[in-house]
């Protein structure tokens, strides 16, 4: 049986959701609203809205003080999926883990299993916490949405064009969890996801489309770490994907004394 996706928050382009199968009580997912929508300085300021005002409801309903993103981009997880969400379609998604003392349940231990393994939260434990998360969306968004009509007006770059997107720094891992493991970050200093602007996201997305277009990496499984277990720096970890890859990275992630605690 498919299980239903809830949905908690739609805005102009994206949309905050349960996933079909909730990991979690703080698992929530950032949706495209319409897959044909294309990523420019409109849509990432709206995923912007989307994810900041998700931290913000997890924090007001939950308590959870960390939150670590994981999505793919031109990957979709295969069988057992371990280290990652099952993918539900080929829209494209994101994955929100709200973190908090006391939790049932690590989104680690589920991701630890295969997907077909992994217990959703019964609806009952869901219905105690989304109508107040659906409220704090709202109120979340309200407040920091810009004065245009839908928060999310086009960019105005002056007559003479677009600005050049952010620079963006690459560099290895102290501990790898594959030979195409890289971390990413932009160039300006940011200690939080809920910092960055939309031109630093488009900045990112250039730069994960570049790595997933590397010979022998099909597609790329990615995460951003709370910055709390990162020292205070936002870090994008990408991992190469391929489907006659020897070992899933996923699963030496989740053992990664660098990254592990995200989730554990």
């Amino acid at each position: 049986m498919e299980l239903s996706r809830r949905l908690l928050f739609g805005s102009a382009v994206w949309e905050v959701t349960r996933p079909r199968t909730p990991l979690t009580s703080g698992h929530l997912m950032i949706r495209l609203s319409n897959p044909a929508t294309a990523l420019d300085h409109r849509s990432a300021a709206d995923w912007l809205l989307c994810h900041n005002a998700a931290r913000t409801a997890l924090a007001d309903v939950l308590g959870a003080d960390t939150c670590t993103l994981l999505f793919a981009h031109r990957w979709h997880a295969l069988g057992a999926s371990i280290g990652e969400p099952a993918a539900e379609s080929s829209t494209p998604t994101f994955h929100l883990f709200g973190r908090w003392d006391g939790e049932p349940v690590t989104p680690a231990e589920q991701l630890a299993l295969p997907a077909q393994r992994r217990r959703p939260v019964p609806d009952q434990d869901l219905d105690k916490h989304d109508v107040g998360l659906r409220t704090a969306l709202l109120a979340a968004a309200t407040a920091a949405r810009p004065s245009s009509a839908d928060g999310t007006g086009p960019r105005r770059d002056g007559p003479k064009g677009a600005v050049p997107l952010p620079a963006i720094r690459t560099w290895p891992p102290s501990t790898p969890a594959g030979t195409h493991h890289t971390v990413l970050a932009p160039e300006r200093s940011i200690g939080s996801v809920q910092d960055v602007t939309p031109q630093e996201l488009l900045a990112l997305a250039a730069a994960l489309e570049a790595l997933a277009l590397r010979q022998g990496v099909a597609g790329l499984s990615c995460m951003v770490p709370d910055t709390a277990v990162t020292g205070g720096r936002l870090e994008l970890h990408a991992l190469g994907r391929s489907a006659g890859e020897a070992v899933n990275p996923f699963e030496r992630v989740l053992r990664s004394p660098e990254i592990s605690l995200a989730l554990l």
